[in-house]
């Protein structure tokens, strides 16, 4: 076994590998871009070595760069993870020249299996089922036209080179076949530098169905069951599971021996994954293999109790594998969701910001357990845009698939983000889908409910308008004592009646609350609704704890959890919440829902005679520039309005704190900005 690895990688799976080595007693060295400087995974590691500017091409895509860093810190294996060099043949053979182990297959294994087209040719050769299409050489459109009306339509163009869901497009009809083409091609081009594509009948209702499979270099491969993962948006994983639902042994024994045939046609070695296009009727063909480890791996560990990072370091240094294909069995039922900062509002852009406060649900970092959480950030950490928006990966374990999913519904709800959007509502839209929830799967799920899984935006409840005037007015009293009444302000009077009235908005517009206070006796009016008003505070915030190591999880980078833990009574509902104010801005959680409500504050803006954010040149809220009213090199005085941000449909202008000239404008009219993001330059 290894002494000292390298993790090439960031994120989730460079803390993830970083455990298991620790538990192996390996030392581990972190490599990490100008901004991945105070990252989690960077402090995971045992060492940590810089290796460039935050663009990847500049830092985890510099192969002799991470090399050099592996030699010199006396590294014995580098272990890719997933995404950036984990597919790199000539990284792998980089290593193997430098005497440096690559925890992944060897290089010709990687090059034969990185051609959709030439490994379908290999496949064909194997004996592994393929989807009726060309995979061949000649790139010509009038051919590759003629090739798809042989085949028939609807058709599927892919990338030959590609994954993630670029460089494809379903082709519906021959008309429509040329800018379809010129489309992927151009696609691919700009994501892969290589055009070539490959031309498959398009499989109607299919399901995505991959095997685990790993293999040692002595001549054993076993395959470690199925994970479904058909529930996709563009052509990308967004739910896994395994097993998949309604697999039969029989289809199962097949699928998986196919796969282990396509991994001994190239010598593999390692973990691998072999991905199937699986017909309504049962039939499968294969796709692609995926010459790495995968992003959703965890729900195969969960099933069968196995660590596979462990697996891929006793293979890479020699060992043979721990089990044989007898020896593997699986129990129960794991689904895993990917968190992510984006929007599905706005067809899942990437958000990206500050998280201003992150709560997980307790759980363990490994498996053994009913929930746990992947994750490769805390809060305070920011969503950059130079990498994948992912926040963790949410994996949970039940005897069936109803538990599964009940757990997975219940873990979401203990699923706290704020400062970027997020997918958690949706997803919890997802799991108690009627189609999902009855495992009638295939990869056009998230299209045919998208009325359902992306309703409307709902005005805020009452309950999340009750807890945000909590949440103000003990925000309003935590500095003054209870033993002096005089110095009060939460409207204690001696005799009267008081009344307030709360002015907010939600995504539907204004909102008006108004308490009144009659002695001790409280009355909420929301709406015109009036309810018996009462509530208290706790600590807020999930405590996390990791099982394996019995440490504290470092979900957070410090104790100033900026977020309030409210029960309150709202008539006769017994109400519970978690409200994190930031400004004039309060996010509330409450029964698996979150709310956001902005505070007019009248008075706040009073000087102003409106209600615009001035003295500050960064973003109030994610939101969007609608309107740039100065350029670059204007003169302007203090108070003039620079540009106009819209969020939570309110204009917010933002106007200059004193006199200066306009060095630079770093947005334009049309472009989302994050939390805090810096939009002018004054000189």
């Amino acid at each position: 076994m290894f002494t000292t690895l390298l993790i090439a990688n960031r994120g989730e799976i460079a803390c993830r590998v970083a455990a298991t080595a620790r538990r192996l007693g390996i030392r581990t060295i972190a490599v990490y871009s100008d901004a991945d400087a105070g990252a989690k995974h960077v402090v995971s590691c045992d060492a940590a070595v810089h290796i460039g500017a935050s663009a990847a091409r500049d830092s985890y895509l510099k192969s002799e760069t991470i090399l050099q860093a592996a030699l010199a810190h006396g590294a014995q294996a580098i272990h890719p993870g997933y995404g950036f060099l984990s597919e790199n043949a000539d990284f792998a053979n980089a290593c193997a020249k430098a005497g440096i182990s690559f925890v992944g297959p060897p290089a010709s294994a990687i090059a034969a299996m990185g051609s959709k087209s030439a490994s379908k040719t290999l496949m064909e050769k194997a004996g592994v089922p393929l989807v009726p299409g060309y995979h061949g050489d000649n790139q010509d459109p009038d051919f590759l036209k003629q090739q798809a009306d042989v085949i028939g339509y609807p058709v599927m163009i892919k990338a030959s080179a590609g994954g993630g869901g670029k460089g494809m497009r379903v082709v519906a009809s021959a008309e429509d076949f040329a800018s379809a083409l010129a489309s992927c091609k151009r696609e691919s081009a700009s994501s892969f530098d290589d055009d070539r594509v490959l031309i498959e009948r398009y499989v109607q209702k299919p399901r995505h169905i991959e095997i685990q499979v790993f293999a040692d270099s002595h001549g054993n491969a076993v395959y470690l069951f199925e994970r479904d993962c058909s529930v996709q948006r563009r052509h990308q994983k967004v739910i896994e599971e395994a097993p998949a639902p309604g697999m039969t042994e029989e289809r199962r024994r097949a699928m998986g021996e196919a796969a282990v045939a396509a991994a001994r046609a190239v010598n593999y070695v390692g973990a691998g994954t072999v991905e199937f296009i699986v017909e309504p009727s049962g039939r499968f063909y294969f796709m692609e293999m995926n010459t790495r480890l995968q992003v959703e791996h965890p729900v195969t560990e969960m099933i069968t109790g196995l660590d596979l990072v462990e697996w891929q370091l006793r293979v890479a240094s020699g060992e043979a594998l721990p089990l044989t294909q007898e020896q593997l069995t699986r129990c129960g039922h794991s689904i895993e969701a990917r968190i992510y900062a984006e929007n599905p509002d706005k067809n899942f852009l990437p958000s990206v910001g500050t998280l201003a406060y992150l709560a997980l649900p307790p759980h363990t970092a490994f498996s053994n357990a009913d929930i746990r959480v992947d994750g490769g950030v805390r809060m305070g950490d920011t969503i950059s845009p130079f990498y994948d928006p992912m926040i963790a990966k949410l994996i949970v374990w039940g005897a069936d698939r109803d538990q599964a999913r009940a757990r997975m519904v219940q873990a979401l709800a203990q699923t706290q983000v704020v400062g970027v959007h997020t997918n958690v509502g949706f997803l919890t839209r997802l799991m108690t889908d009627q189609a999902f929830a009855a495992g009638d799967l295939d990869t056009g799920l998230i299209e045919q409910q998208r009325a359902t899984l992306l309703p409307a935006p709902a005005s805020a409840s009452h309950e999340a308008l009750a807890l945000s005037v909590a949440a103000l007015l003990l925000c309003e009293t935590a500095a003054v004592s209870d033993d002096d009444p005089w110095a009060r302000t939460d409207g204690w009077r001696l005799n009267g009646l008081y009344q307030r009235a709360f002015s907010w908005v939600d995504q539907e517009g204004a909102r008006s609350c108004v308490l009144h206070r009659q002695g001790i006796d409280q009355v909420l009016e929301i709406d015109g609704e009036r309810y018996a008003f009462g509530w208290r505070t706790a600590k807020s915030g999930n405590a996390v704890k990791n099982h394996s190591t019995g440490k504290d999880d470092n979900t957070t980078k410090d104790d100033n959890t900026p977020a309030l833990y409210i029960e309150l009574t709202l008539g006769h509902l017994a109400v519970t919440g978690t409200v994190v104010r930031r400004g004039e801005r309060f996010d509330v959680f409450s029964s698996g829902v979150m709310t956001s409500l902005v505070l007019k504050d009248p008075l706040k803006h009073a000087a102003d005679g409106q209600a615009e954010h001035s003295g500050g040149l960064t973003a109030p809220m994610p939101g969007k520039v609608i309107a740039v009213h100065v350029a670059v090199g204007d003169k302007v005085k203090r108070g003039q309005a620079l540009l106009v941000m819209e969020a939570m449909k309110m204009e917010h202008t933002i106007a200059a704190p004193g006199e200066g000239t306009v060095k630079e404008l770093l947005y334009g009219v049309g472009d989302q900005v994050g939390e805090g993001a810096a939009l002018i330059t004054l000189e």
